[in-house]
């Protein structure tokens, strides 16, 4: 079957609405630091086992999507993260709150398991617009998360945002459960074989490494850079709350917007193209940032380019992988995302690191380094493939 607009809609307002799981606890981090009364750098920490723990979901979990029936997979993963909620919000000790982020994590996959769903069901004419139609509902989740918990966490203290998000959780459940289609795999073996055949697809498809290698610089700025954006908003000469943090977060989802047209170009074959300026977004970004120390109008303008900068990069390789073999999407996806999410998490250790050797021009410097080195894999991939075709013409 191929999917309605509806099925789509129903898809990305899933997917954004699971994927903000994994950021809600960003604006919190300084009301969790004076609850625990630890510091707000050791408090930060609780982002980056979030997205470790998403990483070690993909790897272990998305795989099982071409094995099972994807439908019930998703069910099931979406109701052990309202679980997983519930432990963060009823947490006595800051152990119990990371070793909830951890699980946080590792149950918000859900994402990843649509995004395979979509791309199964889709025309392949209409693949990279479908996908990145979903992606939209993802980076809006991932930006408007922010600012939904930065109000909530002032207004009505950090442990309400996990409430709500519980709720919202078991309310995407129902939702699942009445409008998703059912869909079978073709994968027979075990799962032994399975998680074999990841490290078989790293070896042998070449643009899965290439994609996946620029995905992880990638999101290695974006982690660094939105987790200690909330340590320079809330220090001098900003002195910004939690909600007005958050605040930011609609100010990247403009980025969203970009989406389906990444996606269209996708389609017309130029996917490719899109990554390299997306790479060079990203890389403006941090230059702009790095002048911004004082300048809320330049904090705002760098979020537009890094999240139109991100959404180039992935949405753009993430169709490339896709068209790379229809038997095997959920275990290309779980290649390629649980290694962009480990960039996201080793990004926000990194970031923090930065933070306190020397601030935030520490922190835009060594990004704008990671810029360089994506740049730098891009340009020699494509050296490469040149040399190639030079070869087979001679």
């Amino acid at each position: 079957m191929n999917l309605s607009k509806t099925n789509v809609l129903f898809m990305a307002v899933c997917t954004g609405l699971i994927v903000a799981n994994l950021y809600y606890c960003q604006p919190l981090i300084v009301l969790i630091a004076n609850e625990f009364k630890i510091p707000e750098a050791n408090a930060g920490t609780i982002t980056y086992l979030t997205q470790a723990g998403y990483a070690v979901g993909l790897f272990f979990m998305v795989p099982l999507g071409d094995k099972i029936e994807r439908k019930r997979q998703i069910l099931m993963t979406t109701f052990a993260s309202v679980i997983a909620l519930l432990i963060a919000a009823t947490a006595r000790s800051f152990l119990i709150l990371q070793i909830a982020s951890l699980l946080i994590g590792i149950t918000s996959i859900v994402p990843q398991l649509i995004l395979p769903l979509a791309a199964s069901l889709s025309a392949q004419e209409q693949r990279g617009k479908v996908v990145g139609t979903i992606m939209s509902g993802l980076l809006v989740g991932i930006l408007l998360s922010r600012t939904l918990s930065g109000f909530i966490g002032e207004v009505l203290g950090w442990r309400s945002m996990f409430y709500i998000a519980a709720g919202i959780c078991l309310l995407i459940f129902f939702v699942i459960q009445s409008k998703f289609p059912v869909n079978k795999p073709q994968f027979k073996g075990t799962y032994g074989q399975l998680i074999q055949s990841l490290f078989t697809l790293i070896k042998t498809q070449p643009v899965l490494r290439e994609a996946t290698a620029i995905n992880v610089f990638s999101f290695a700025q974006f982690g660094a850079f939105w987790t200690t954006m909330v340590l320079l908003l809330s220090g001098e000469p900003f002195n910004f709350n939690s909600a007005t943090i958050g605040l930011f977060g609609i100010v990247g989802a403009s980025g969203a917007l970009a989406a389906p047209l990444v996606g269209k170009i996708g389609d017309k074959g130029n996917s490719r193209i899109a990554v390299g300026y997306g790479c060079l977004l990203i890389l403006i970004s941090f230059l702009v940032f790095y002048f911004s120390i004082e300048s809320v109008i330049g904090v705002a303008v760098g979020i537009v380019f890094i999240d139109i900068g991100i959404q180039g990069v992935h949405i753009s390789n993430q169709t490339r992988v896709y068209s790379l073999l229809p038997e095997a999407r959920n275990r290309l996806n779980t290649v390629f995302m649980s290694f962009s999410f480990l960039g996201t998490a080793a990004g926000s250790a990194y970031g923090l690191l930065l933070w306190k050797l020397g601030g935030w021009h520490a922190v835009t410097i060594g990004c704008v380094v990671l810029s360089l080195v994506s740049l730098m894999v891009y340009g020699l991939t494509y050296k490469s493939k040149s040399k190639k075709r030079k070869a087979q013409n001679d």
